[in-house]
């Protein structure tokens, strides 16, 4: 009786231990949904059924901690306390017991273990250190230690790959219902979990898991990472993740089927409840036959794509009949096919076919491809047509566009509707937004960005059903006043019209699209997490192979994503339509006062100081006034910058005395070489030319040039009224216009203007973005242009001119990850790269040239394939300057190989241009390309 007795409280006693120990080694989940649903059996973290069972019935020794002692250690264990607590032996006996059992195994075994454990650095446990510790007392080997030995090697086994969970998670507390505070990805690798919010920020991290635990992960697992509890929801494919798609900003790109077939309208809005009455009113009956504007069977009409279903559900709610929208046959004949397919993107844009929560659009077609007619060919559409019923989708548009431009819309609408079809309201001095609002004749407003801003609160109460913004670029900076005031506009259609959408970065393009699309990529630390720092980590040169796949499919991710509202076309699209192109890259010999000048310039004390780490120099100024003396030594002199006073202090005493009495051309090689030319091309008089410059000083000079030479000009800069820049570029363009130099402003007037009356465009001078001398370029090879189109790049030879534009070359072939992205120009340099930087190369007729190790004969042939081709050029580890690793060389170096290399003195007729054949004196290398297409270098 006594022995039954002590036998019972025994089994009391050990029954009371396992509970308690499995109170502290299982973490309730009690607010997950499968548990509040009782939809899932509770389930421990990370212990499956099979090791659930192991846990409930261990053998417990006399003396384990009692259930009183178990109550009072509730708190909270970290991850590795509480996997260690799984295989826990209560008393040292125990302990002993199996290390007398593990010193049974033969030497080979135990060797097994030793190197499986030591390969999971990380683990929280080992199983043991030194071999010398060990009992020396040998027994027999139970027969479950095979079992042991087995599972233990299991446990351990590396994962192959890592894995994705999407999660959710809150702050450790011993709640029985948790209050889950946000969604999570985790990330598990080998023993280590990492966990992310939707932003794409790292918010815990946590080492020394068991692999068989993390191995066997499962939808309602918990997991305490980094302070954090975390309940699994469910895989995430590998793809998702490196996608970015399982992070936050997906959710709102979700695109609309469309298709062409006909679809039935949905069922209308229930009406709610009416009692039956006599003599009521009858509803309005609506009329379910209704035709297209067009004729929709004319083999070349443009119709638009017809709504899907889930369009119609949610834009329709009275059912009205579908109608197919057509562009009106007399102006969808002058659209080109690229031009249609323009029109039919916007279109689907701006109805939300394309994304479910976005109305706007990004036209990004490259200068000379007609983003100004697609905009007016579907403003006039959605003005007279819509897909339901016929009733328009809009009333009245507000175009926004650079002061130069307002009156080249008015006229662009007038070219391609005329006059009294579409009136059009177009904001100057005279003209202001207030009669705009009165009057209700106008459906159309163009407005300048300045006039915007003045009448902003005018513009404010009045509803505009789309919105046009030409040379959006402008709006790459979502904190300047301009952007910010659009931005709170009530208009949700909106299109961006810009031939350059990213200059410099990636932060550019999110402002772009935040404008049109608010909300696509969720906010800006999102953006910057998810795709930013991937996409940049990845093109590092000390980039692993993992951080590089990483970004190539973030790139590729948010490439796919723009693509659904940017459209991107090249000017290789219209080579058919435009005649033939002729590029040189001419680079002038320094004239002795220029070389002398540089020379003193850049070993004097004012650069000096900007290798220095103790006193910091003015590097800016000294790149500047180094850029003046390329253009002019006299330019610096004339200089109003205040940071370039010290600097002309210094180097003024290099000045000879009679250089006023010396000709322009005399101390400039650039200017001589110009000189030259518009000597040639006056003698012909059969062709005009575009003269291009970043500075006023520069454009000074040259308008002094033209006087002395009594050579007639036209200039426009940014001190030219915004109401005579149009009439002087109609001016200049006329067929009966004597004026033949027209002095341009890269900055002021290059973008959006159109100069097809000149022939020949040269610019004077460079520009550290590649974007604002591509501008320029484009003024002249466009629509309407109908001679053979010669654009010259002047450079100094051996001077910062080649610096800049063998980084302009780099920045050119770093673009392609999304539409235009490129890497920032720098204003902060290493002290090594300002060495390299202000370097002079005196003895060398091209130092670009030098740098391609190009095996041609400088005569212009190209070099044979087997020499230096771009198969060589991309095995080559190649760099522009003699800084390492400063300027990788890549496809657009590769094209640059490709162009016609000519060495002066070259002979007669050897360049093709008698032109520039003239100046030839003064010329030391030419780089030549005639095409079609456009290849920028």
């Amino acid at each position: 009786m006594h022995l039954h007795m002590e036998v019972r409280v025994l089994m009391d006693s050990e029954k009371q231990q396992v509970n308690s120990h499995i109170h502290l080694v299982v973490m309730r989940r009690s607010a997950a949904p499968s548990q509040l649903h009782k939809t899932q059996p509770f389930k421990a973290p990370f212990i499956t059924n099979k090791i659930s069972k192991a846990v409930h019935t261990p053998e417990l020794q006399d003396g384990g901690a009692t259930g009183e002692e178990t109550s009072q250690d509730t708190s909270v264990r970290s991850a590795a306390n509480v996997l260690s607590l799984i295989k826990k032996k209560d008393t040292v006996a125990s302990h002993l017991e199996r290390n007398e059992q593990l010193h049974s195994l033969e030497e080979e075994d135990v060797k097994n273990i030793r190197t499986s454990t030591a390969t999971n650095a990380q683990r929280p446990l080992q199983l043991m250190k030194d071999t010398s510790n060990l009992p020396t007392s040998k027994m027999p080997m139970p027969e479950t230690y095979g079992k042991r030995k087995r599972a233990y090697l299991e446990e351990n086994m590396e994962p192959s790959n890592c894995k994705y969970y999407s999660a959710v998670w809150c702050k450790l507390s011993k709640k029985k219902h948790k209050n889950w505070e946000g969604d999570a990805v985790l990330i598990v690798k080998t023993r280590s979990v990492i966990l992310k919010d939707m932003d794409g920020k790292d918010i815990g991290k946590g080492t020394g898991y068991k692999l068989k635990d993390l191995s066997s992960l499962e939808d309602g697992n918990t997991l305490i990472v980094g302070g954090k509890e975390v309940e699994i929801q469910g895989p995430i494919t590998q793809e998702e993740y490196e996608s970015g798609r399982c992070f936050e900003g997906h959710t709102a790109v979700e695109v609309e089927s469309t298709t062409n077939t006909i679809v039935a309208p949905p069922y209308p809005k229930p009406k709610p409840f009416r009692v039956p009455m006599r003599g009521s009113v009858p509803t309005k009956v609506i009329s379910k036959e209704a035709s297209s504007l067009y004729d929709v069977s004319d083999p070349n009409a443009l119709v638009m794509p017809r709504p899907s279903a889930q369009h119609q559900w949610s834009h329709n709610p009275d059912g009205l009949p579908v109608v197919d929208v057509v562009v009106e046959p007399n102006l969808g004949m002058q659209l080109r096919p690229h031009q249609k397919e323009g029109v039919v993107f916007l279109y689907k844009c701006i109805t939300g076919s394309q994304l479910k929560n976005g109305c706007g659009a990004i036209l990004a077609d490259e200068m000379g491809l007609g983003k100004t007619l697609q905009c007016i060919a579907l403003i006039w559409t959605v003005l007279k047509q819509g897909p339901y019923g016929r009733q328009p989708i809009v009333k009245r548009v507000l175009i926004v566009t650079p002061s130069s431009l307002t009156v080249n819309w008015g006229k662009e609408f007038t070219k391609w509707l005329g006059k009294n079809r579409l009136p059009v309201y177009i904001v100057d001095l005279n003209n202001k937004v207030e009669n705009f609002k009165e009057d209700c004749s106008y459906p159309v407003l163009v407005v300048s960005y300045e006039m915007l801003i003045r009448s902003i609160e005018v513009i404010n109460s009045i509803t505009f059903d789309l919105m046009v913004c030409d040379e959006g670029h402008r709006l790459k900076n979502s904190n300047i006043k301009t952007t910010s005031l659009l931005s709170k506009l009530s208009c949700k259609r909106r299109i961006l019209l810009t031939g350059t959408p990213v200059q410099n970065d990636l932060q550019e393009l999110l402002a772009l699209v935040m404008f049109v699309n608010p909300g696509v990529f969720g906010n800006s630390a999102t953006f910057r997490k998810v795709f930013e720092e991937p996409i940049l980590t990845g093109q590092q040169p000390n980039a692993t192979q993992e951080e590089k796949q990483l970004g190539d499919r973030r790139a590729a991710e948010l490439n796919r994503l723009t693509s659904l509202f940017i459209l991107r076309r090249t000017q290789d699209i219209i080579n058919k339509y435009l005649p033939s192109k002729i590029e040189m890259v001419v680079f002038c010999q320094p004239t002795e006062l220029q070389r002398n000048l540089y020379l003193n310039l850049v070993s004097g004390k004012f650069v000096q100081r900007c290798f220095s780490s103790r006193e910091a120099g003015d590097h800016l100024a000294a790149i500047s006034t180094l850029k003046k003396l390329c253009n002019h030594p006299s330019l610096i002199l004339k200089s109003e910058d205040e940071g370039c006073s010290a600097i002309v202090d210094e180097i003024q005493q290099f000045f000879p005395n009679d250089m006023d009495q010396m000709s322009l051309e005399e101390n400039s090689g650039k200017l001589s070489v110009v000189s030259c030319l518009l000597w040639s091309l006056a003698q012909d008089g059969r062709e005009k030319i575009v003269l291009v410059s970043n500075y006023t000083t520069t454009l000074d000079m040259l308008a002094t040039l033209c006087h002395h030479y009594n050579y007639s000009y036209l200039r426009l800069d940014g001190s030219t009224p915004a109401a005579k820049r149009q009439n002087l570029v109609d001016q200049f363009n006329s067929i009966h216009s004597t004026k033949f130099v027209f002095l341009l402003s890269a900055k002021a007037g290059g973008v959006g203007l159109n100069l097809s009356g000149a022939s020949r465009i040269l610019l004077y001078d460079i520009d550290w973005n590649p974007a604002t001398d591509l501008q320029a370029m484009s003024r002249v090879w466009r629509d309407g242009q109908t001679k053979t189109v010669y654009i010259y790049r002047l450079l100094l030879t051996g001077s910062i001119e080649e610096k800049i534009y063998q980084r302009q070359v780099s920045k050119q072939g770093l673009s392609g990850i999304v539409v235009d992205a490129r890497q920032s120009s720098r204003t902060q340099f290493s002290r090594e790269e300002l060495k390299d930087l202000f370097g002079f190369h005196v003895d060398t007729t091209c130092f670009t040239h030098d740098l391609m190790d190009c095996q041609c004969d400088m005569m212009g042939s190209l070099p044979p394939a087997n020499a230096s081709g771009p198969s060589q050029l991309s095995s080559r580890a190649c760099q522009l300057g003699s800084v390492a690793n400063t300027i990788n060389l890549n496809a657009t170096m590769d094209q640059l190989q490709q162009w016609q290399h000519f060495l002066a003195p070259f002979p007669s007729g050897c360049i093709k241009d008698p032109h520039m054949e003239a100046a030839a004196s003064f010329i030391t290398f030419v780089f030549r390309n005639e095409t079609g297409a456009y290849t920028p270098v």
